[in-house]
């Protein structure tokens, strides 16, 4: 047995135990296979129809026992294999491969899966997770032999995605696929995901049928109010309501239990207490139904208690193929004329409109919806997730992506189930909606006592957050104003085109606070041209100002407005026109709302018209005492410029950020990775000092990676020291080598600039008595080749229990968690993204030759950047990795001092799992 490829572990083959969707959203349950599902194994191979054994085994007559055992007893290396299992224990199907000759690296794979979870994608999930335990024993090839006329095994292959070779041969064919996953193969595995998702949500949000249990008359109780919600929203599937005592609720039958219940269940809401859940999720189970929606608190937010009784709800919902909303949530609505569907207990009634509302918190999203209700911020559809135990804002956002009512996507979120795949369906689905979010929690006082600076700085997951929704595009809002400030923009006007603005208002002051509010946020307020001047002067009056602000003056009408608002969208000057109205007896602000409304629509999404009106009261408009509350308002009304100036220029960013490429991932084929590899797993069976790599590792796992590195040489001696420094030659920096002696400068154990043996020889003395004398013994010395002037910068990574490996580059040297200058990235790190990191900033000016410093190579840097997310990726054990200082220079950059931590993880999933 190969020792680059040993039996995974007890814990390897747990992490490998993952649930995960069908192609119709329903869940299973995938595991390797050990000895004792023998009998079963068995049962299930007999179970299949003697067609589907001939097309396994090419003859219906196959020693099933024998192949049982074959499939079952096997070693983790020479043979392996996978179950996939229904909630009940059930085997849905098996999976298998086995080497061609002992340690060979091509081995035979063979599938099977019951006839009736055909056609639902559960071979390919199968293929996925085998190839992946296959590559890590070293297996680079699958070989099938498949007879011709099993086309579905051969269409399993293809729709894998992964290159294919087969050869004819005389009765059989004989089909060759790599273990490793090709760029097509992934987003293969991404496109299942979504249709998963967006079939599990249809349950939820698009459902045919609904049963309310414990729905009641007393419209006082959750589940009396959220059936008359059902009721009363028209809710266009077949609506039935279950409670104990069966008394009819208004025109609508209530029946005592769920099996008197006529028809098939696609979402059932639970508005019973916590206690009664369990048993009811039972029976909806059995009753076939899609979803749940749990209402009822008492769960894992609750306590220990609360947590068993949700984990219980949720292998009952598992073993049933149901989805689960919930526990302790609000509810689902969507406002699509064909659903009509109101599945909450919430007195608000928002308009229908284009905004995908998600909520983790149920008493926040009573206020989201109050609020979308005061402002006529049209609802497409909302969902209160809760204690996300199952469905969660990815799934939320997956749906949303594909509904075509919905133009933007509003999140207030607590937490991340999966931060990762959020970033990645958020750069897609922020491609074509955009997604805003409010993140509760900014801070953490959990954070760890991080021991490198890399962690001390990026301590706490705020920092992670923020790197998340920059690089996938999200519009991050402060407050739920905020929030809905965004969404009225976002659901009625186009993105700007540019950072451009022009303010037409009706007196000046007001017109001066937009103008400073708009460059206070970024945006630019260009001087209009003359052509246009010359057309404003033909419509404004005499007097107006012409320059931009344009200020109308205290006399204009809503028809000046109107018309000047148009001229200035149509001239293509501006990407976005802000009109500012103050009151005055001249002009009623309901005849200016109707006008700009008028201009909007003129206009006809040429670019965003953005009106604020400073009334002091609601602000009256045709159809209605608000034209934020007009259904067919299409003009976002602020009451302030400076909420109008925050939304326009966050929507300016969006929009660029939509234009500019996202860059790509370098690949580095001069890498080293087998040797890093190698050095980890050294360190990781050594498990000496908290899992800190002595210098030498260090120097070589950088190495590996081709980072530059200052030339040195670790002795154990002074005598050898001074002959490291006539080796290396030049003046020499001294380092003490000791264990947990993390900030050696602040111990007295690093001397630089020495020059010759003799002065290095000394220092080696010197530093050994003083740090022994304050209780920190030397084992040895680090000699290292002194750097260029230049700047000290750090480059670093820390793996954030949540969000995974985050790279940090920022202002090095003794100073850097005092002053915290740093940019932050999840990885992996794209060129660009290394490039936006170092520009990021504030001392970036420093590396342009500020004050007449001089100019370092800053594209040096940003490899440095590159290499590291490059390492950290390829080598998830490297938990905490710390370049401090890089000194960056004319020619380049060197590393001269770094530190490297590694832990065990566990290996990541092949395909997404749903959430345990």
């Amino acid at each position: 047995m190969s020792e680059a490829t040993p039996v995974p572990s007890a814990a390897a083959l747990a992490a490998r135990a993952v649930d995960v969707a069908l192609r119709d959203g329903a869940p299973i349950h995938v595991r390797p296979v050990r000895a004792d599902d023998l009998p079963a194994v068995r049962a299930f191979l007999e179970s299949l129809s003697a067609d589907s054994r001939r097309l396994r085994f090419f003859t219906p007559a196959a020693d099933l026992a024998a192949a049982a055992r074959w499939a079952a007893e096997v070693d983790r290396h020479e043979r392996d294999g996978l179950l996939a299992l229904t909630g009940d224990g059930e085997i849905a199907g098996h999976a298998a491969w086995a080497r061609y000759a002992p340690g060979a690296d091509r081995a035979e794979v063979a599938f099977e899966v019951a006839e009736t979870m055909r056609g639902r994608g559960l071979a390919t999930i199968l293929l996925a997770h085998l190839a992946f335990g296959a590559r890590a024993q070293g297996i680079a090839t699958f070989v099938a032999e498949v007879l011709p006329e099993n086309h579905k095994m051969l269409g399993v292959f293809r729709e894998s995605r992964l290159p294919l070779q087969v050869h004819s041969e005389p009765g059989v064919l004989t089909v060759e696929m790599p273990t490793a996953f090709t760029d097509e193969a992934r987003e293969r595995f991404r496109q299942r995901e979504r249709l998963a998702a967006v079939a599990a949500m249809d349950a939820v949000l698009r459902p045919r049928s609904i049963v309310v249990v414990g729905a009641s008359p007393d419209t006082g109780t959750i589940g009396g109010a959220t059936f008359a919600n059902l009721a009363a929203g028209g809710f266009n599937g077949a609506l039935h309501a279950v409670n104990k005592r069966g008394r009819p609720i208004g025109a609508h039958a209530c029946h005592r239990s769920l099996d008197d219940v006529p028809g098939e269940l696609d979402l059932a809401v639970l508005a019973i207490p916590a206690a009664d859940v369990l048993h009811v999720a039972r029976q909806c189970g059995e009753r076939g139904v899609r979803a749940l929606a749990v209402l009822a608190a008492g769960f894992a937010e609750a306590g220990p208690d609360g947590a068993a009784r949700q984990r219980e709800l949720l292998a009952t919902c598992r073993g049933a193929g149901m989805r689960l909303v919930g526990p302790n949530c609000l509810g689902v609505l969507n406002t699509d004329p064909a659903v009509r569907l109101d599945a909450t207990f919430v007195p608000t009634h928002p308009p229908p409109g284009g905004i995908g509302l998600l909520s983790q918190s149920g008493g926040v999203g009573i206020a989201l919806l109050e609020q979308a209700r005061e402002l006529g911020v049209g609802i497409a559809t909302f969902a209160s997730v809760g204690n996300k135990a199952d469905l969660s804002g990815n799934d939320f956002i997956e749906w949303s992506e594909q509904d075509p009512r919905t133009r933007a996507i509003l999140l207030y979120l607590e937490s991340f189930g999966n931060p990762r795949k959020f970033a990645r369906i958020a750069r897609r689905v922020g491609a074509v909606k955009p997604i805003v979010a409010v993140k509760a929690g900014r801070t953490s006082a959990g954070a760890r006592a991080a021991s490198s600076h890399t962690g001390a700085l990026l301590a706490g997951s705020e920092l992670a957050v923020a790197a998340l929704f920059r690089q996938a595009g999200v519009l991050r809002a402060d407050t739920l104003g905020e929030l809905f400030d965004l969404a009225a923009l976002l659901e009625r006007q186009p993105l700007p085109a540019g950072h451009r603005v022009a303010i037409v208002t009706n007196t000046g002051g007001p017109g001066i606070l937009a103008a400073d509010a708009c460059q206070a946020a970024g945006l630019e307020l260009p001087a209009l041209p003359e052509p246009l001047r010359h057309e404003l002067a033909a419509i404004v009056p005499r007097s107006a100002g012409l320059a931009n602000p344009v200020d109308l003056l205290v006399d204009a009408s809503p028809q000046a407005f109107a018309a000047a608002v148009e001229a200035i969208g149509r001239s293509d000057a501006v990407d976005a026109v802000i009109a500012v109205f103050v009151a005055r007896p001249f002009a009623r602000a309901e005849d200016v709302a109707r006008a700009l409304r008028g201009a909007a629509g003129a206009l006809g999404g040429r670019l965003p018209l953005l009106s604020v009106f400073m009334t002091g009261d609601s602000v009256a408009g045709g159809g209605g005492s608000d034209p934020r509350g007009a259904p067919d308002a299409t003009l976002p009304v602020f009451r302030y410029p400076e909420d109008a100036a925050r939304a326009l220029a966050r929507a300016a960013e969006h929009a660029s950020w939509r234009r500019t490429p996202h860059g790509r991932v370098p690949d580095f084929p001069g890498a080293r990775a087998d040797e890093a590899s190698a050095i980890v797993a050294s360190a990781l069976a050594a498990d000496r000092d908290g899992g800190w790599l002595d210098p030498l590792q260090t120097h070589d796992l950088l190495a590996c990676h081709g980072l530059p590195l200052a030339p040195q040489r670790v002795v154990r001696s002074p005598t050898a020291a001074a002959r490291a420094a006539t080796e290396l030659g030049g003046r020499v920096a001294l380092k003490a080598i000791s264990p947990g002696l993390l900030h050696k400068s602040d111990r007295g154990g690093v001397r630089l600039d020495l020059s010759g043996p003799t002065a290095v020889k000394r220092a080696a003395q010197r530093m050994r008595e003083q740090l022994a004398a304050a209780g920190a013994p030397l084992e040895g010395w680090l000699v290292q080749a002194m750097a260029p002037s230049g700047i000290e910068l750090l480059v670093g990574s820390t793996t954030d229990p949540v969000f995974g490996p985050v790279v940090a580059c920022g202002l090095g040297g003794r100073a850097v968690e005092l002053l915290r200058d740093v940019a932050v990235r999840l990885t992996p790190v794209t060129d660009r993204g290394a490039r936006n990191m170092v520009r990021e900033l504030g001392t970036y000016p420093l590396l342009e030759g500020y004050r007449g410093a001089p100019v370092v190579d800053v594209a040096a840097l940003e490899q440095v950047v590159l290499r590291v997310s490059a390492l950290v990726e390829a080598h998830p054990e490297v938990v905490e990795l710390d370049c401090n200082p890089v000194v960056v220079h004319a020619d380049g950059a060197v590393i001269v001092d770094a530190r490297i931590r590694v832990a065990p993880v566990a290996p990541p999933a092949p395909t997404p799992a749903l959430r345990r």
